[in-house]
């Protein structure tokens, strides 16, 4: 599961660094599609992992209901630190069109399979 939870801070971490999104479109559904984690622990996580300055009072609300691995959070904020700097390096060397057309690509694919598993 550590590697799962890396793999998702690096992803978001990347694509943080493309197209400037992070938390509601990459890490709350991966963390429910991979991690098998219910919505609210994995808006809870998502929220920890991007506790600073982000997320703090809404992460702090989901703790006190038990809706935050901590663990999970530490992890894909790794991820997420590591990832953004290599997303950013990439998005600098695509050509805008391109940008804009894998961005579209990426939100249909999430909404498509949020709707499906939905």
């Amino acid at each position: 599961m550590i590697g799962i939870f890396i793999v998702i801070g690096l992803a978001a971490g990347v694509l943080a660094g493309m197209f400037g999104i992070g938390g509601g479109i990459i890490i709350v559904p991966a963390l429910i599609i991979l991690a098998k984690m219910s919505a609210t622990s994995a808006t809870g996580t998502s929220l920890g992992a991007l506790l600073l300055p982000v997320g703090a009072l809404g992460a702090w609300e989901y703790w006190r209901h038990g809706h935050v691995n901590i663990k999970a959070a530490a992890l894909v904020a790794l991820g997420l630190f590591l990832g953004a700097w290599f997303g950013a390096r990439l998005a600098i060397q695509l050509p805008p069109a391109v940008l804009r057309r894998s961005f579209a690509v990426f939100l249909l694919v999430v909404a498509v399979r949020l709707w499906v598993k939905g």
